[in-house]
């Protein structure tokens, strides 16, 4: 059975759950803003599903939930941020407005978060930049789960990248993907549920394509497109871990379970104010869009998301009466 929350619901019980582990106000009120933003997109998985994972890593204190972000400007657009092992989100509210004027002074500038906790849904992050009008790239490394090509042994994570791109009258273009064929919780919601997963997901400790569940979770995720999704992982690598200092893939604690300590990954962002280089931008890139939606069928990337968070904002969402009962417990005070 499902129970119907408004988003509004969905926010308070983030909230609360998170207050309840012991993030402090600010903390609990940017993440839970996160989720009810994923909730609202349809992307559970790291909505309110992820939650229990929030306040269990609250508890155990692989991430802090009263870090207090320090950030340093290292040219006029590089900006350096430390998430005092924090949660991304708090780190990235707090930077938001300084990188932002580095953007409008320069056109261009890039902002590393390193000793940073997961990043949830990458296009949350692009959404604030679209609120200024910007254009931006963004990446995030995460704990080991995916072998390169030809191996069997995990180095890289699940490492997603999106950009966001305005447009005029119009819903912006956002684009937010994994580096592997998909994420491990989905791998992870499919061994609760008896599998089996589609061909492609994963490989075994052989280094064999599989689809059982099981398998997969004791071997590595796969790459999205072969050799393709793998460069992309180790892109993301290089800009969050070589240029932003945080932890390699490889060496960052498991973002899905208790064991180690804070997991120290991190995240890249590449921000490029329109209006310094091209005049029109948003009307040019409107015209692009209408020459794919003239395609019968043809689609933008986000577009499946934008058309869930419109009907949640009237309608609500629907959520497993398990995992209510779950987050409520979560809510408890002391």
């Amino acid at each position: 059975m499902n129970s119907r929350l408004t988003l509004q619901q969905v926010n308070e019980l983030a909230r609360q759950a998170l207050t309840a582990s012991g993030a402090g106000a600010p903390q609990s009120e940017v993440v839970a803003h996160s989720i009810e933003e994923a909730e609202a997109q349809g992307v559970r998985n790291v909505g309110l599903a992820y939650l229990p994972t929030y306040c269990a890593h609250l508890r155990c204190g692989k991430v802090d939930g009263h870090a207090m972000t320090r950030t340093q400007m290292t040219a006029p657009s590089f900006l350096q941020v430390d998430a005092a092992h924090g949660f991304a989100h708090t780190a990235f509210t707090s930077a938001l407005p300084e990188f932002v004027s580095m953007v409008r002074s320069q056109g261009v500038a890039m902002m590393t978060i390193r000793n940073s906790y997961s990043a949830g849904v990458l296009g949350w992050f692009i959404h604030r930049f679209l609120e200024h009008g910007l254009m931006s790239l963004a990446f995030a490394n995460a704990s080991a789960m995916m072998a390169p090509v030809g191996g069997n042994k995990p180095v890289f994570g699940t490492n997603p990248w999106g950009f966001g791109v305005p447009q005029s009258e119009a819903d912006a273009i956002v684009a937010d993907m994994s580096s592997t064929a998909t994420a491990r919780v989905n791998v992870i919601a499919a061994a609760r549920a008896g599998g089996p997963i589609p061909e492609g997901w994963a490989i075994d400790v052989d280094g064999n394509p599989t689809t059982d569940p099981q398998a997969a979770l004791a071997g590595t995720m796969a790459p999205a497109a072969g050799h393709k999704g793998y460069a992309l992982a180790l892109l993301v690598d290089v800009l969050v871990a070589g240029l932003g200092s945080a932890n390699w893939s490889f060496e960052a604690s498991s973002l899905l379970d208790d064991s180690g300590g804070p997991p120290g990954v991190g995240q890249c962002f590449i921000a490029i104010d329109p209006a310094r280089c091209a005049p029109g931008f948003t009307q040019r890139i409107a015209r692009l869009a209408q020459v794919i939606y003239e395609q019968e069928g043809a689609r933008l990337p986000g577009m499946g998301r934008a058309e869930h968070a419109a009907y949640a904002s009237d309608h609500g969402v629907e959520v497993p009466d398990a995992l209510v009962v779950e987050l409520r417990a979560l809510a408890e005070p002391g």
